[in-house]
């Protein structure tokens, strides 16, 4: 098991490094076979893992911080959580990197973007396999940095390297919030081990693990883009497709529901943070699907979908339902992965048009990315029988378990997301693939490219029709939607409902349900969350189907009102500027000019200025006459001596 683990995260590592030192000397096809490689050999020892696997491993690789009593090895711990994770993060970003070969080519900077790919695995799995909160948080921090550096890939354009700049600043936050946590906890407990504190939990005083659950989540807040720190995620989009694929589905964004998880046997002590986590989660979940009931963005909207689902885990975490959880956080990595990637054959296909309003028509144009793309639709959906359905409804379950007023209000809470969730994923589908193509007839000579349209300036190949902006994608990117198509749909046999004798995930991981639900209840639950996502289909039919060209032909009018404000994502950003950005300047501007320029440097100045008269009115006395010098010097002893002599006298 040892040999497997270090090799786990070695790969990625040797790929990452090999990339960035020497990538561009070497043959473009080696980079690529490198960089995809190492994630597939990942994974194939991940299998391997899985297959050795007994009982919960600890692997010390070598010590790393030592400090007095204060100790923290570079030490790997598995366990049926972590295994889950290990698997899903190596399988689904070794499809990301097969695509990105596709998705990529024509970039001359392909060395530096599977290095950062690799090395955001690599980040990831340390994240995952880490026995202590240090070497957690170093995972933590590097799955951040990469995000800023993939984000801004393209920083030649000006609001790229914004969005990177934003989702690092805002993720920052969280992460502060918890770095004080491990640093109280140490002190608490005086030791830094997950294992370890996960047992400790009853030696403190309830309101202390309140405490810390809060700065936890916090943390989670940051990195899972939850309320209130979610606002980084819909604008990191500007990196390329994949890498809004990896972060979405695989990486970044599920790390805060893994912290939380992975840590629940400690703070899950405190009731107020199960509730904290749970209205988090709920209130992320509806927050987010109404803004994307009304975004023009593809990948926008998917960004938003991915909020809203983190929120479901949240409330999953919240509820105690760690296995519920864990299995919408799997599903949803295949069906998310899948619309991503679906979604960047699309936009390829249109030269990086994005608008879904200038969309339409792709049915027949790209029948196989069409039929990916509703799979992992009607998984987002919820639609009954799809991975998405079991997943979601496991999570609603756990929660109407709860039996408390709360819980009820946020299980309510929970359908009203369901629904609003399944109209705007069928809206996508009617804009983007039915009715007729909107997009302006394509001229030759223009600008773009598969990877990027502004950022290279890379003329496009001609159009496959005279008079029509369509190009096809490369085989390789379709190709790797088939099989997150079928794992997505029958992702729902992982963990199947108790009436059909329970799944997989949950005997593996050891529990998760909070209550013991008849068959009949469960049943009636399901036939709800049915009836929910159906007529969420119903009402996107009228809507967006048989209305389609009545709103495709509004399109163009000015937003107002409720449409206005869920565009904007309920103001948020406006709130943020006007509570913290804009008091930040002005405080900046005080400090720049009043106190640095005005008082410092103007002091300065001004001290010079004194100098400097004081010289020249100096050097006013400096002729070059010996004989001046010399009736000066004799003028002013006799000046000195007559002075003496009357002091004398």
């Amino acid at each position: 098991m040892r040999l497997y683990l270090t090799l786990i995260l070695v790969f990625p590592l040797l790929g990452g490094v090999v990339n960035a030192v020497i990538g561009r000397k070497l043959p473009r096809r080696i980079s690529e076979f490198l960089a995809c490689g190492v994630v597939w050999g990942a994974f194939l020892c991940s299998l391997l893992a899985y297959a050795a696997y007994q009982v919960p491993v600890t692997v010390k690789l070598t010590s790393w911080l030592t400090a007095f009593d204060f100790k923290a090895p570079v030490t790997l711990y598995l366990d049926p959580l972590a295994l889950v994770m290990v698997l899903m993060i190596t399988f689904v970003c070794g499809l990301i990197h097969v695509y990105s070969v596709g998705y990529m080519t024509g970039d001359p900077d392909y060395a530096r973007y599977f290095a950062l790919l690799n090395l955001f695995v690599f980040a990831m799995l340390v994240l995952v396999l880490a026995e202590n909160l240090p070497l957690l948080y170093l995972g933590w921090e590097g799955v951040g940095f990469c995000s800023y550096a993939l984000i801004g890939f393209w920083y030649g354009e000006e609001k790229n390297a914004d969005a990177g700049r934003k989702a690092f600043i805002v993720t920052r936050i969280g992460d502060t919030a918890f770095g004080i946590a491990i640093f109280w906890m140490f002190q608490l407990f005086h030791t830094v081990s997950i294992s370890e504190l996960n047992t400790l939990g009853f030696l403190m005083p309830v309101g202390v693990i309140t405490a810390l659950g809060l700065l936890l989540l916090f943390g989670a807040m940051g990195k899972s883009a939850q309320l209130p720190l979610m606002v980084w995620l819909p604008d990191a989009m500007a990196g390329p497709t994949p890498v809004s694929a990896q972060i979405h589905a695989a990486t970044m964004v599920t790390a805060g529901v893994y912290l939380l998880a992975r840590m629940f046997p400690l703070i899950g002590v405190s009731t107020t943070v199960q509730a904290a986590i749970a209205v988090t989660g709920a209130l992320t979940a509806f927050y987010a699907a109404t803004c994307a009931l009304v975004q023009r963005d593809l990948k926008r909207i998917l960004a938003y979908s991915t909020i809203s689902q983190i929120g479901y885990m949240m409330l999953g975490v919240g509820c105690g339902a760690i296995s519920a959880a864990t299995f919408h956080l799997l599903v949803h990595a295949f069906f998310k992965a899948l619309l991503f990637l679906a979604a960047g054959c699309v936009i390829a296909t249109l030269h990086h048009e994005q608008d879904i309003f200038r969309m339409g028509g792709l049915r027949s144009r790209l029948p196989l990315t069409f039929w990916s793309f509703l799979a992992g639709a009607v998984c987002l959906a919820g639609i009954p029988l799809t991975g998405g359905f079991f997943s979601k409804d496991s999570i609603l379950l756990a929660v109407w378990e709860k039996g408390e007023t709360l819980y009820g209000g946020l299980y309510i809470l929970g359908l009203v997301t369901a629904l609003i969730t399944s109209i705007y994923t069928f809206r996508m589908v009617y804009l983007v693939f039915g009715g007729t193509h909107h997009l302006p007839p394509f001229e030759k000579g223009g600008t773009g490219g598969i990877y990027s349209a502004v950022s290279h300036q890379i003329p496009l190949p001609p159009p496959l029709s005279k008079g029509e902006g369509f190009v096809q994608p490369p085989r390789v990117m379709e190709v790797m939607l088939i099989p997150l198509a079928i794992l997505a749909l029958c992702g729902g046999l992982l963990n199947l409902p108790a009436y059909l004798g329970h799944g997989w995930l949950q005997g593996f991981l050891g529990g998760g349900a909070v209550g013991e639900a008849s068959h009949g209840q469960e049943l009636a639950l399901q036939a709800v969350a049915a009836v929910i996502a159906l007529v969420g289909l119903a009402v996107a039919h009228l809507l967006y189907g048989k209305g389609r060209e009545k709103v495709v032909a509004a399109a163009d009018k000015p937003e107002s009102g409720i449409t206005a404000f869920l565009l904007k994502g309920w103001y948020a950003d406006d709130l943020y500027r006007l509570l913290f950005v804009r008091p930040y300047k002005a405080l900046a501007g005080i400090f720049w000019q009043r106190i640095d320029e005005g008082v410092i440097d103007d002091t300065l100045d001004r001290l010079a200025e004194i100098l400097g008269r004081a010289g020249r009115g100096l050097g006013c006395w400096t002729t070059g006459q010996v004989s001046l010098y010399i009736i000066s010097f004799a003028a002013g002893g006799a000046l000195i001596l007559g002075y003496l002599a009357w002091v004398v006298w």
